[in-house]
């Protein structure tokens, strides 16, 4: 039986587990409140808690998400069945065509992510 966190608790030991330090960040994001109103009201140190935020932040694997996707209807060459057509949050386009290889996909993805030129 998991009981309810008591940021408080916590927020005064002197080292956090991640587990510890998910449980604190997981309370202050549902609170709503600025990392320093939370910090100040729980006697934490705002600092800790960036760092901790930052440190999840960049040892989190990347989320899978799945999203509808929807079959081009008549007219759609046999070609365009086999494509797919991604489209990433800034906006862009990128259509994959058959044969396309996995590798190539993640190069050329990774680039349009960080904003590079290849």
């Amino acid at each position: 039986m998991s009981r309810k966190l008591d940021v408080a608790e916590v927020a005064g030991r002197p080292y956090w587990r991640q587990t510890d330090a998910q449980r604190i960040l997981a309370a202050w994001r549902e609170s709503g409140e600025t990392v320093s109103a939370f910090a100040r009201r729980h006697g934490v140190d705002p600092k800790r808690l960036s760092r901790w935020a930052s440190r999840l932040r960049r040892s989190a694997p990347a989320p899978v998400h799945f999203h509808r996707v929807r079959v081009a209807g008549d007219g759609a060459s046999r070609q365009d069945w086999a494509s797919i057509e991604i489209e990433l949050r800034a906006g862009q386009r990128v259509r994959v065509a058959p044969g396309f290889g996995a590798e190539d996909l993640r190069r050329v993805l990774a680039v349009l992510d960080e904003g590079t030129t290849c």
